[in-house]
């Protein structure tokens, strides 16, 4: 792959370079921004978002802060601080650094080494090249480059080394082969099967974000589904992951986290539940789990009657069903419909509530519940009833 002669850098993030090379420190774009606009179609204008912009530099932590007036410490003992540029974009700059011990989780890190020691301690050659945004400079001492233009996901270094560093890079290795479409260096395969194990000492949080940008950014769920599964990765901390889905239908669909996990597992809250993920993503796989998957009949009434008991899962309901048949449910447009013509499925979408009930004499406790249930019921059936008047009847008859 040859280097383009330059990259089109927005003026606010060259103002960062600009004031740290003129402070006479290094600064170099570094990270998955420099890759992925080396990857843009042959021939096309390569252009970078600011937002995705972040710099090596040989600045400490410190210095940094000194040279800017808004800056958030945002991994201060890493070397990391956040720059805002003019227009109020952060941008991530880190001080060259090397790591001095690391228990495979988080690492100790000594600042003052060169480009090139910083770029060597980075996962895979793909992510360890650097463009100087001023003298256009590039420095690919690892041989990313080529890697790209082979597609091939290849650890910097020893495997082995770079495994034990951090083994999140277990997972970020599947989530950038999927991604690209890219194969893995057989070494660096073997080393991370070899390494796998070490997943277990990751923390939730870490395992679970990886896991929901591989589902965001994948070319194939199918494929990320099998590095999961070959790797050793899936028994570890997705137990029972799998098919039972329509391949053809997940690529085509909205890369929705939460929705593909709970198609994906047998047990998917509790999975997100280990996971730590929030409480309404949880809440939410399961709800799709206790379903009714559909409708017991197609019938109008028999829609409504599921939206009732489904409520707020209707449409994850109908995407897994779609994912698990590769067709639309025929129910699917009678009950968004039915959701658009506002007809009931709920007591609190009723005509009357509890103090109407009240004020027609119904006696506050467990009989006001009974009652709300029995209208519910008579509007699902004909959602023309839900009306004060005809509610009214209907309590007054029960008296």
């Amino acid at each position: 792959m040859t280097f383009p002669p330059t990259l089109a850098i927005p003026e606010e993030v060259l103002e960062i370079a600009r004031r740290l090379h003129e402070a006479g420190h290094a600064v170099w774009c570094v990270g998955g921004a420099i890759r992925d606009a080396l990857l843009s179609e042959p021939g096309a204008a390569l252009h970078l978002e600011p937002s995705d912009l972040d710099f090596a530099t040989s600045a400490t932590p410190d210095q940094v802060q000194a040279l800017f007036r808004r800056t958030v410490g945002i991994g201060i003992k890493h070397g990391t601080v956040g720059v805002l540029d003019s227009r109020r974009t952060l941008h991530e700059v880190t001080t060259f650094r090397k790591d001095v011990t690391t228990d495979g989780r988080h690492a100790v890190v000594a600042f003052g080494v060169s480009l090139d020691d910083d770029l060597a301690r980075r996962d895979f050659t793909v992510n360890a090249i650097a463009y100087h945004p001023l003298t256009h400079e590039w420095r690919d001492p690892f041989g990313g480059a080529a890697d790209l233009a082979r597609g091939l996901i290849r650890a910097v270094g020893d495997p082995s080394e770079r495994f034990r560093e951090d083994y999140l890079r277990i997972l970020r290795a599947i989530r950038f082969a999927a991604r690209f479409g890219f194969a893995i260096d057989p070494p660096t395969w073997e080393a991370a099967r070899a390494a796998v194990s070490g997943l277990t000492q990751l923390s939730a949080e870490r395992v679970r974000d990886e896991w929901f940008k591989g589902l965001r950014t994948t070319r194939s769920i199918p494929l990320l589904v099998q590095l999961w599964q070959e790797i050793g990765a899936a028994v570890l901390w997705l137990p029972g992951l799998g098919g039972g889905y329509s391949a053809a239908e997940a690529d085509r669909l909205p890369r929705d986290p939460v929705l593909l996990t709970a198609v994906l597992l047998p047990d998917a809250a509790a999975v997100l539940r280990r996971l730590r993920a929030s409480n309404a993503e949880i809440a939410r796989t399961a709800a799709i789990a206790r379903g009714p998957a559909e409708p017991a009949a197609e019938t109008a009434e028999d829609v409504r009657r599921w939206r009732a008991a489904v409520l707020d899962a209707a449409e994850d309901l109908i995407a897994r069903w779609r994912l698990q048949h590769g067709a639309e449910p025929q129910w699917a447009a009678a009950a968004l419909e039915s959701r658009a013509r506002r007809e009931p499925a709920s007591r609190a979408e009723l005509a009357l509530d509890g103090n109407d009930l009240a004020a027609l004499g119904i006696s506050p406790g467990r009989r006001v519940g009974e009652v709300l249930d029995l209208l519910l019921d008579r509007v699902l059936a004909d959602p023309s009833r839900n009306t004060q008047d005809q509610l009214t009847a209907i309590v007054r008859s029960l008296q």
